[in-house]
């Protein structure tokens, strides 16, 4: 994942995602309705789901996952020292990969907050 950005990665799966849409039906064609419901707020609000969401595509090693997760994980509300946190904790959980998973979940974060900033001095 040298230079990558992953606002790039993050849009590049969304055109792959909207491509999809076009293809004959299949095993894929309903994903997004569990995963937007399954994130929805309830008993824990969309942050904190996100915030798992985070934790488990560290494990997971999911460069995806990460990068959708983080993002949403922001734009729900959760500051840079929740997701450290949370990073924290999948390294806890997923040992050493985890911690080269995570080291560029920190280059995401760190990504999306200079967009988020860039995005707000230009308005």
């Amino acid at each position: 994942m040298v230079d990558k950005t992953y606002d790039d990665y993050r849009n590049r799966i969304i055109k792959l995602l909207r491509e999809r849409k076009t293809a004959p039906p299949g095993p894929l064609e309903e994903f997004g309705l569990p995963s937007q419901q399954g994130l929805a707020d309830g008993a824990l609000n969309k942050k904190y789901k996100e915030l798992i969401a985070v934790g488990i595509a560290i494990c997971a090693q999911r460069d995806g996952g990460t990068a959708f997760h983080i993002h949403d994980a922001m734009k729900a509300g959760a500051n840079s020292q929740e997701i450290i946190e949370t990073i924290g904790v999948a390294l806890l959980m997923g040992g050493g990969p985890a911690l080269m998973h995570g080291l560029e979940a920190l280059e995401a974060v760190n990504q999306f907050e200079t967009a988020a900033a860039s995005e707000a001095s230009s308005q």
